[in-house]
């Protein structure tokens, strides 16, 4: 949503809104110790004989913890994932959701290992927090998917990353893959 920065000048507007591409959905969904910078589109009017005008923003930090509450585990019709994290290549946690299992490094590593050497977990099955899921079609190098009865589990590789998204019933495997491959995308993007 646009909003007015007041306490300017009578002659000069300033208008913003978020980045689209984080907030352009049919749902509110997506958009280490650091913080990522969201940008800001701008619109000027200007009135009378303004001929120079110097703006300064400083940019907006969200936390990693904004990403897994506000963009992992948003609500889509209705629902939303069980769990979500963002996981650093090395198994440290960078967000996660306060139902996110408490898992092993040696569980992420699996993962890296399989994004690595592609059908690396499939013999074995794909395990977080003790839970074993059935590796599933995914993109070689990219994303794991796995599923558990009636939910399961889409992994995301970025470049410092894992966007671990975990659901079940009513929400589908689909909707869970879009949720997490969007935000790992977003991050892809931004060259994280």
């Amino acid at each position: 949503m646009a909003g007015k920065i007041s306490g300017l000048p009578s002659r000069l507007l300033i208008y913003f809104a978020p980045n689209p591409r984080i907030s352009d959905r049919s749902h509110s969904c997506l958009s280490s110790s650091s913080s990522l910078s969201i940008s800001l589109s701008l619109s000027l009017t200007l009135q009378n004989n303004l001929s120079r005008i110097r703006i300064s923003f400083l940019p907006i930090k969200m936390s990693w913890q904004t990403y897994v509450d506000d963009h992992l585990m948003c609500e889509i019709d209705g629902h939303h994932l069980t769990a979500a994290a963002i996981i650093g290549h090395d198994g440290s946690v960078w967000a996660q959701s306060t139902s996110f299992p408490q898992f092993k490094t040696d569980e992420i590593a699996g993962m890296m290992s399989d994004f690595n050497e592609p059908g690396f977990l499939a013999p074995t099955g794909l395990y977080l927090g003790g839970t074993k899921y059935m590796v599933i079609q995914g993109e070689p190098g990219a994303v794991i998917r796995g599923k558990k009865g009636s939910g399961g589990i889409t992994v995301k590789k970025t470049g410092q990353a894992i966007i671990v998204g975990i659901y079940d019933e009513p929400l589908t495997p689909g909707q869970c893959n879009m949720v997490v491959e969007r935000m790992g995308d977003y991050l892809l993007e931004q060259g994280l």
